[in-house]
């Protein structure tokens, strides 16, 4: 990758050295990249450099990952505001791991714009603000934070891996796989490279995939299948549609990143070009968008919906009053109607 070279890894290691008390900060709504690299980050930064490192994350960590995260030092910062606050006061660098821009950290936010550390990017979004940062690692090219970490971790420790802590590579591994559907998208010639060279190093790729796929509470299976079957709609053009409002979530007993993964389900279907999965959420729609290849979740998602993210997999937001009407599931499909009608030939 064009952003790692030897003299950027150089650079890295030697604000490392100078540092005593980095912290490491991911995105809102942490998924399985953000908390992989963000865990990946922290037990190099402990394990392996002797640092007093620290994780916060904007808000709760989803109960599909928790294999991942259980029994980990992580600060919630919707949880414990003053100490996440506290812990970037405090910091001496900064690492923002999985993210473009500091509004991607919601609560975060105030405090990072105001913190003198240097800043440290470890992303692979389009479009980061480089401003805000001392030194920048970013590869949209790359299928995942984890991914771009990876290779950067392996150039600090001159090409070898052998001396990233085990819990950093497991970590890894678990953050490549969520972020591309179980190497079904954005997978490409390093993707493949990295996944290989960590199943030789010994990560249990096995004891991952159990986690991911086959620990599923029956609610969540039975809320998929009922959404499949009752409550998706397929518009001109190709466009799968699925609204979840918050009422429905309760009714199904859904817990916090069950609905990951879901916006997949109808791409396995022939005639779908594009879906998009609509979850109220704290006085919002919140977008999810998946494309075959061809179509652009990207451009739907920066022109319909204020968002971004990459060419097959997009999100954003969907407000009331500013965007439709009100929450209701009409207003919400009618508006998809619309953009549906003037995107898709």
């Amino acid at each position: 990758m064009q952003c790692i070279s030897p003299n950027n890894a150089a650079l890295l290691s030697s604000m490392l050295d100078a540092a005593a008390k980095p912290c490491i900060v991911v995105h809102t709504h942490p998924d399985g990249d953000a908390l992989g690299s963000g865990l990946a980050m922290l037990h190099y930064l402990r394990d392996r450099r002797g640092k007093d490192a620290r994780l916060l994350i904007p808000d709760e960590a989803p109960f599909s990952l928790h294999f991942l995260t259980g029994g980990e030092d992580i600060t919630d910062a919707s949880a414990e505001t003053r100490k996440a606050d506290s812990l970037i006061e405090s910091s001496d660098l900064i690492f923002v791991l999985d993210l473009n821009d500091f509004a991607r950290t919601e609560s975060l936010c105030r405090a990072l714009v105001g913190s003198k550390a240097p800043k440290v990017l470890i992303d692979h979004h389009l479009n980061p603000d480089l401003s805000l940062f001392t030194l920048a690692f970013s590869a949209p090219e790359a299928s995942s934070t984890c991914e771009l970490l990876y290779f950067l971790l392996r150039e600090m420790e001159g090409g070898s891996i052998a001396g990233i802590p085990a819990k950093s590579l497991y970590a890894i591994l678990t953050g490549i796989t969520t972020d591309t559907n179980n190497f079904a998208n954005s997978v490409g010639k390093g993707t493949l490279a990295a996944a290989g060279e960590l199943l030789e190093a010994g990560v249990d790729r096995e004891d991952i995939l159990l986690h991911l796929y086959h620990e599923d509470r029956m609610e969540r299976l039975k809320a998929g299948a009922d959404l499949i079957a009752n409550h998706m709609t397929l518009l001109p053009g190709g466009i799968s549609l699925i609204i979840l409002t918050a009422r429905m979530q309760e009714e199904y007993g859904l817990r916090r990143g069950e609905t990951e993964g879901m916006v997949n389900i109808p791409l396995e279907a022939g005639e779908v070009k594009m879906s998009i999965f609509l979850k109220e959420e704290n006085g919002c729609f919140r977008v999810s968008i998946r494309a075959k290849r061809g179509w652009s979740a990207v451009r739907m998602a920066r022109e319909c919906f204020g968002g971004g993210g990459h060419e097959l997999a997009a999100g954003g937001k969907l407000r009331w009053p500013e965007d439709i009407p009100s929450r209701s599931r009409d207003d919400a499909e009618a508006y998809v109607r619309s953009i549906a009608a003037r995107f898709m030939p």
